[in-house]
């Protein structure tokens, strides 16, 4: 069996309760809506038949609060609840960093990298070059470690990417998200490059403003991509996809489905002693997320993709 520790959590992300429940196969739906989550308690209940990871169980939770772990802990079944998250080392064989606040994220998985846990980090691995930096060269040093948005593994898009080739050649891709850039830029950046086969980017430019964010991204060899996140709007991610033949919209709903299927490949990374996705993926769409920071910064000039940080 293998046993995962989990680290949670940051305002507004329920990750820490609906993974460990999908892992662990049961949850505490009361939990959940008392602490401000019901559509987490909905999707787990609508799917309470897929629940459960084999071969793989939660076993210890931390948390910056001991209320809040031991609020996980009830919430998702896990039997040993940390007082310091370092105390894990020994005790489980990989970690998940169910956090997606990214200027937290090098620090808190360091003690798990150095000791050579496997971990993933919750989406966007990081928010600075130097970070990125820094992770890059545990990469290149043998460690094991892996992020990435859920996106990349949703079936709406997996599906796109099985008919792409009927619509021609790729012209434009425009795609429209609520919230933030800053945390949500990297669900709609794995998705379309799911979709287009992890192309490589050449410049980005940030054209809107904080709470109505527009990004114009070109391709070294591509469809221009434009991306919408804006605070105020309401509905689901979308992904519109625009060739010479033909053209598809991208209605993505089914969170649980990719979260499980995100979940699945982590832990058959871990089985196999190294992570499945290729981490110069997540590097390109890192330093899209941290470019398109940058051209804000600059009043939209365009920022260039380069290979280094």
């Amino acid at each position: 069996m293998l046993k995962i520790g989990i680290i949670g959590m940051s305002p507004g992300n329920a990750h820490p309760y609906s993974w460990s429940a999908i892992i662990n196969g049961v949850f505490d739906g009361d939990e959940i809506v008392r602490i401000g989550y019901p559509a987490v308690t909905a999707y787990l209940e609508a799917n309470r038949d897929t629940l459960g990871i084999p071969g793989a169980q939660v076993t210890h939770v931390w948390a910056q609060e001991p209320a809040i772990a031991e609020s996980i802990a009830r919430g998702a079944g896990i039997m040993h609840v940390c007082a310091r998250m370092e105390a894990m080392i020994g005790e489980v064989d990989a970690v998940i960093l169910a956090r997606d606040d990214p200027e937290y994220h090098r620090e808190m998985a360091a003690p798990f990298i150095e000791a050579d846990v496997p971990i993933f980090i919750d989406k966007p691995l990081t928010y600075s070059r130097e970070d990125l930096a820094w992770f890059a060269q545990q990469h290149s040093a043998g460690k094991f470690l892996m992020s990435c948005s859920s996106m990349r593994y949703a079936s709406e898009c997996r599906i796109a990417r099985q008919e792409i080739k009927s619509l021609g050649k790729m012209e434009l891709v425009t795609a429209v998200g609520k919230k933030d850039w800053k945390k949500y830029g990297v669900h709609l950046l794995e998705g379309i490059f799911g979709i287009l086969g992890d192309p490589v980017p050449h410049s980005v430019r940030h054209i809107g403003r904080p709470d109505k964010e527009i990004i114009h991204l070109r391709m070294t060899d591509g469809p221009d991509i434009m991306l919408h996140l804006f605070m105020d709007i309401t509905g689901t991610f979308q992904i519109s996809l625009f060739g010479q033949q033909g053209w598809k919209l991208i209605d993505i709903r089914n969170s649980y489905a990719m979260f499980r299927d995100n979940i699945i490949e982590f832990i058959r990374s871990v089985q196999e002693g190294k992570p499945r996705l290729a981490f110069e993926k997540t590097v390109k769409i890192m330093q899209v997320i941290i470019g398109a920071k940058e051209s804000l910064e600059r009043g939209g000039a365009e920022v260039l993709i380069h290979k280094n940080f």
